[in-house]
Order: C-alpha cells, then structure tokens, then sequence
C-alpha cells in the first residue's frame, strides 16, 4: 500500500481551527523560505468562515505563530462565472468572511480574481485565468504544471471538490491549468476550476469537512473503493501523504480509516 492521506478529527471547530492554523503558518513559511512568498488556492464554501477563525481569532494567536498576509498570493480553486459582487461568487465570499475582517494592523494579501470581462464566454474566462496563473507561476512552456504552496479546499456531500465533480469528463483534463465547466451539476453551472494535476501537484493540499451531513461521503472516500473514483478520493489517491484532512469528530463518526494524533 502507497503511502496515505493524513485525517485529523475534533471535538470541536475551535480545535480544528487551532490547529489549522499551526499547519497553514507552517506551509507559510516553508513557502517564505522556498521563494518569499505563500502562494495559496482557496475554495468557497464554509471554508472561507473556518479560515477566518483560524487565522484571525485573537485567542488562537502567539508569538510564535505569525500570518505574515502581505506575502500572500491568493488564487481561486474554482469560481463562478459571476460578478465578483454576486451572492454565488467565491471571491465576494471570501472578501465578506476573511479580506474584510483583516485588521489594520495586519497587511492585506494580493488577490487574484477573475476577470469579470469575459463571463460570457467561460472558456476564455478559464485562459484568462490561466494566464494569470502563468504570470506568477513562471510561463507554461517551462513550467508543466504550477505548484501551489497549499491547496485549500472543501469536500461536497457528494464528493467533489473545487468544481470537479464525480463522473464528469473535466476530471480527465490533463493539460489545461484551468478548465471551464458550463453543465456544473450544483447551480450556477458556468465555472471555471483547476485542473485535478493541478490540485495533486501542490506542495501541500487541505481539506475542511465539518458537520454531520458530511459523514456519508467521508466512510466513502475514504472506507471505500468505489469512494475512491470520486474526485475527493482522487486527490487523496494523487496527492497521498502531502493531503491532510481537518474535520471534526461528526463529519467522521463511523469511518474506519485511521486518525493521526498530530501535525
């Protein structure tokens, strides 16, 4: 047997958010020390609330454990095809639930949105988005594939992640960074995703599932082998030990697979 993702269960999300927030300072500074940044792709979701708590709950912070934002290179994991001022848009979402409740004495980190010039068209919107990648990333004749600092992500009910969804052909897309995707299963259904190389190929990749309505995608993934086609159990499968799993003690209540005690 290959090596294997990490689970780490919580009584509580304070818990998880603690130690979320050790394990994402540390990818923050592995990232400092490889090339003076932290180059992160978030999901939308209930993610953006968790990283809040996380990274900016006064009590969770030490002296040791400095987020040091104006170092960091936000990028989407997926997105939709809306204004960035939508209800469903993830990045509305993230400024409403983290950019905006950054203090001031904290710098903000840069940011990289859609480019809300092409919402009608989704596959110029993917390369758009992709060549933003690009820029940052170093050209993609050089470069096969971007290698995030850290990946994080969220897990649906029915077991995709980012707007990779079970059994659609865009978890075969082995070229693009970006992928449009115009029949999204989950409303709205014009998006854009990374793609799943993209996702396996970080140097670090999170996941956060909460809450009981979790519990029975999580004993598929990762209690079954049919849970392994799904796109989550696909990052588990490509990704192996560099994938970490941050849930709380309901959303695994049932599964098999061993927990790790610790970072």
């Amino acid at each position: 047997m290959g090596k294997q993702p990490n689970l780490y269960a919580f009584d509580d999300l304070s818990g998880l958010a603690a130690t979320l927030r050790t394990y994402i300072i540390q990818c923050q500074n592995a990232g400092f020390e490889r090339h003076g940044l932290f180059r992160v792709a978030v999901s939308g979701g209930s993610l953006p609330s968790t990283l809040a708590k996380a990274l900016l709950d006064p009590s969770q912070r030490g002296p040791d454990d400095m987020v040091d934002f104006s170092k960091w290179d936000i990028f989407f994991a997926d997105e939709r095809a809306v204004p960035l001022d939508h209800p469903d848009s993830n990045y509305k979402l993230l400024q409403d639930e983290l950019l905006d409740k950054i203090p001031g004495d904290m710098r903000q980190p840069k940011v990289h949105p859609i480019d809300v010039k092409h919402l009608d068209d989704v596959q110029e919107l993917a390369d758009q988005y992709q060549d933003t990648l690009m820029q940052s990333f170093a050209a993609k004749d050089s470069v096969k594939l971007p290698i995030f600092d850290l990946l994080l992500l969220g897990c649906g009910p029915d077991g995709h992640t980012c707007s990779l969804f079970p059994n659609h052909e865009l978890l075969r897309e082995s070229d693009a960074w970006v992928a449009p995707i115009e029949d999204s299963p989950k409303p709205p259904a014009k998006r854009i995703t990374l793609s799943l190389p993209v996702v396996t190929h970080g140097i670090k990749i999170a996941f956060i599932a909460t809450g009981a309505g979790k519990k029975d995608v999580m004993k598929q993934i990762f209690d079954t082998e049919e849970g392994r086609s799904l796109p989550c159990g696909l990052v588990n499968e490509g990704g192996a030990e560099k994938v970490s799993w941050f849930t709380d003690s309901v959303a695994v209540e049932g599964v098999a697979f061993p927990r790790r005690g610790s970072l």
